[in-house]
């Protein structure tokens, strides 16, 4: 007998729990480290499994057995197929799991599992639509760093290699680059030993700077006015008529609200919940579906 339900939402920088009771009503919420697939399957469980305890320890629910549990999940990294298999395959019992993209989950949220389109923008970057005929369009998600544009990761990479031209001399530094030095260690040997350690997460670390310098430092805005064009791009690749709703998600889609041509900024609107929230009605249409 299912007692609870899970929606998980697993990205490259955090991840993000709901427990419900079977009817859906939310009794807590959990986060914690990444647990996209990239950082690792068992790694992903690892840190997904920490998160369903602590939001039981906040519902003062104790630790429920996994085969009372239903969950749904939208993580980073699933459009790797062996990657998603893997993750299945390690399934440490629940009754019931359905996994997706968070990108799926993000628009699941972001639309009440409606008709719409969304850009989901965080770490990496994806978009995701649902048609009125109910077909499935993605855009993107093809991962750092050969896509994932206007993401965190996007950013920060565009960043390290400004400031690697500043620390040549074959560019004046500004602002953004003095801040980006100085985090990745105040100098050269340091930043070739950052380098050598960074991944996703790292990269998306420097955001926070692009953003901050963005109103005063021309590289940041030049990186922004980009990271726009590239979700004006996707979004219009995801529904080239305009003719669905278009929400902009993530850590990162409030902020580049700001930074969109006029005519995609026209066509958003607030999305409705979160990419848990999402997974939790994946999970939910999933066992409706096989009653």
């Amino acid at each position: 007998m299912i007692e609870y339900l899970i929606g998980v939402d697993g990205g490259g920088t955090g991840t993000r729990v709901r427990l419900a009771d079977p009817n859906g009503a939310e009794l807590a919420q959990a986060s914690g480290g990444p647990s996209g697939l990239s950082h690792g399957i068992d790694k992903a469980w690892v840190t997904i499994l920490a998160a369903i305890g602590e939001a039981c320890a906040v519902a003062d629910i104790g630790s429920p057995p996994l085969s009372s549990m239903a969950i749904g999940l939208g993580l980073a990294g699933v459009h790797n197929k062996d990657w998603a298999a893997q993750f299945v395959a390690a399934d440490p019992g629940f009754a019931a799991l359905v996994l997706d993209t968070d990108g799926f989950s993000t628009l699941m949220g972001a639309h009440g599992g409606q008709p719409g389109a969304i850009v989901a923008i965080g770490t990496g970057s994806v978009g995701e639509a649902m048609r009125l005929d109910g077909a499935k369009v993605e855009v993107g998600g093809w991962g750092f760093p050969a896509g994932d544009e206007a993401s965190g990761a996007w950013m920060g990479l565009r960043a390290l290699n400004h400031i690697e031209q500043v620390l040549d001399g074959r560019v004046a530094d500004g602002p953004l680059a003095r801040d980006v030095i100085a985090a990745c260690g105040g100098n050269r040997d340091a930043v070739q030993i950052w380098l050598g350690r960074a991944n996703q997460t790292a990269y998306a670390g420097l955001a926070r700077f692009v953003v901050q310098h963005g109103d005063t430092d021309p590289v940041a805005r030049a990186i922004l006015e980009h990271a726009g064009r590239e979700v004006a791009s996707i979004a219009d690749a995801l529904d080239p008529g305009h003719t669905l709703p278009l929400a902009l998600c993530g850590g990162l889609g409030e902020v580049l609200l700001a930074w969109l041509p006029p005519d995609t900024r026209a066509r958003c609107l607030p999305p409705q919940g979160d990419s848990a929230r999402g997974a939790l009605l994946m999970i939910e249409r999933h066992l409706e579906r096989t009653r």
